[in-house]
């Protein structure tokens, strides 16, 4: 199985998203620290190189790979890797079950502004603990994300690729 967690610029809730996934941040029913939420891998350290690119997190216990992708605002990234995924396994009996999950309904306001700050104008002194802000908001939707997304992995769903939307953790 794979698991792509995806959104907007993939360096701030598809890396928790990867770190909930991969237990390297747990859930204690508390909010994450400030030193928790830093210490995330890539979490605010992708530039604009990076859209677009799959970038691989680790492996699951499992076994199952966890990547993450930044798509920017095209609604066809991941449509097209869809497609290109069932392409591959037709045409060379790749069975792999791949689950995207779209991450950008559980970014707050505060979140996008302090992404915005810290990623695009380079205003670190501001946009960075607006972004630690947005992820102690978060960070419990992106939880239960992960959840559902490993749920659904894990069941015996037919589909071969499945792409979940998650709009009931906005």
């Amino acid at each position: 199985m794979i698991y792509i967690y995806n959104d907007y610029g993939g360096t701030h809730t598809t890396a928790m998203a990867a770190a909930y996934h991969l237990k390297e941040i747990t859930h204690s029913g508390r909010k994450l620290t400030k030193e928790e939420i830093l210490n995330v891998n890539y979490f605010n350290k992708l530039s604009k190189d990076d859209f677009g690119k799959i970038i691989f997190h680790g492996i699951d216990e499992k076994g199952d790979s966890v990547y993450t992708i930044g798509r920017k605002s095209s609604k066809l990234v991941v449509p097209a890797l869809k497609n290109l995924s069932l392409l591959l396994q037709s045409k060379h009996q790749f069975h792999e079950k791949i689950i995207f999950s779209n991450t950008s309904p559980t970014v707050p306001f505060v979140m996008s502004i302090g992404g915005f700050l810290s990623r695009e104008l380079k205003i670190d002194f501001i946009g960075v603990p607006l972004l630690i802000m947005g992820a102690k908001q978060c960070c419990d939707n992106i939880f239960r994300l992960v959840e559902n997304t490993k749920q659904i992995g894990n069941s015996s769903h037919e589909e071969k690729v499945v792409i979940l939307e998650n709009e009931r953790y906005k």
